[in-house]
């Protein structure tokens, strides 16, 4: 471990900035990915704000998903890669391949970039997205690492984008991966302490609900996990041997409901969360809308459908240990009234 060095992509980002904190206390160097110079400072103020200071410890290269251009020089030399780097937009996307060919393409360049230096493993960050999303209850809720998104199925460009990244990812690992050796984290809902102001569509979804932009909460249910806690999964899912060729998910417990994430955030922040509304939307209102506001109709196939899936694989193969989900949404919270991206309590 000590002095292996780990290329992180997307380092400016709420995941990356969480692996890079996590590499940096565990003893790694670091080097990470930024599309231009300019992101370098954002990623030293992360850092600052989950309380280090990297020094020589961590290193910059420029490149982007979307072009060739730089990434043999931020892979060589590394021992493995974290590629954390992929779209996510809070919006809806006028094309579904603005996602989805950044996160299949990128993830392709990133892996044979890594084959070409002689990288050990890459962890790849998915997403619950390529697991469980379009899923009937007759599918066997918990679902496992076993299952698969159909991308051909009524799936938002998300899903899809991050669904088929991961089936490339593997297919290329198949077909021409040479020695090069492939790990996969799948994420449920990611929260956990904000580093700065651009944070993860997950936490704005608690910051909306602190300002009091959610007046109704829709009937939807998803997983939570601290981004600490997937942070230390790469890290096992990068270096054990028995993680070679398997897939992660990351989920702390049961899934919530967006109202039981709304009564949490009560419970555990007081007064700060007293705009937190708890009031629960019909169906009928989301599915009147939906043909007019495209982010409405893509939760429309999800209203009340109960899911849920496990991280046992993790617990059992990698002692994986994650907080609580309380904890994780209370340590969203907090932060994000640290940084004053919430308003004033009334």
């Amino acid at each position: 471990m000590s002095g292996e060095l780990v290329l992180v992509t997307g380092g400016s980002g709420f995941l990356g900035g969480h692996c890079i904190l996590g590499l940096l206390k565990a003893g790694y160097r670091v080097r990470t990915t930024v599309r231009s110079a300019e992101r370098q400072a954002d990623v030293l103020a992360m850092l600052k704000a989950g309380g280090i200071e990297p020094g020589h410890s961590l290193s910059f290269a420029i490149a982007d998903l979307m072009n060739d251009a730089g990434w043999p020089q931020a892979v060589v030399g590394c021992d493995y890669v974290l590629h954390v780097a992929s779209p996510f937009p809070a919006g809806v996307p006028k094309h579904e391949n603005e996602l989805i060919i950044p996160a299949r393409e990128g993830a392709l360049r990133v892996l044979r970039a890594a084959r070409d230096a002689g990288v050990k493993r890459v962890v790849l960050t998915s997403s619950f997205a390529a697991i469980g999303c379009g899923k009937m209850p007759s599918d066997g809720w918990p679902l496992t690492e076993e299952s698969w998104t159909d991308p051909a199925g009524k799936v938002s460009a998300y899903v899809k984008s991050k669904t088929l990244a991961e089936r490339a990812a593997w297919d290329f690992i198949a077909a021409e991966g040479g020695a090069l050796e492939l790990s996969v984290v799948n994420p449920v809902g990611i929260f956990g302490p904000v580093l700065g102001s651009d944070h993860s569509t997950s936490t704005e979804f608690v910051q909306r609900m602190m300002n009091g932009a959610m007046p109704g909460l829709p009937r939807l249910s998803f997983g939570v996990v601290d981004a600490r806690d997937v942070a230390d999964l790469h890290v096992r899912a990068m270096t054990s041997p028995v993680a070679k060729g398997e897939r992660f998910l990351a989920v702390a417990g049961d899934f919530m409901t967006v109202r039981e994430i709304a009564q949490t955030l009560k419970t555990r922040l007081g007064d700060a969360a007293a705009r937190v509304s708890t009031r629960q939307l019909p169906d009928w209102l989301l599915r009147v809308v939906g043909p007019f506001n495209p982010e409405a109709a893509q939760l429309v196939t999800e209203l009340g459908k109960v899911k849920n899936a496990t991280s046992a694989k993790a617990v059992r193969m990698l002692g994986w240990k994650p907080r609580s989900r309380e904890d994780a949404l209370a340590a969203t919270g907090e932060s994000l009234i640290r940084l004053g991206l919430v308003k004033a309590s009334k």
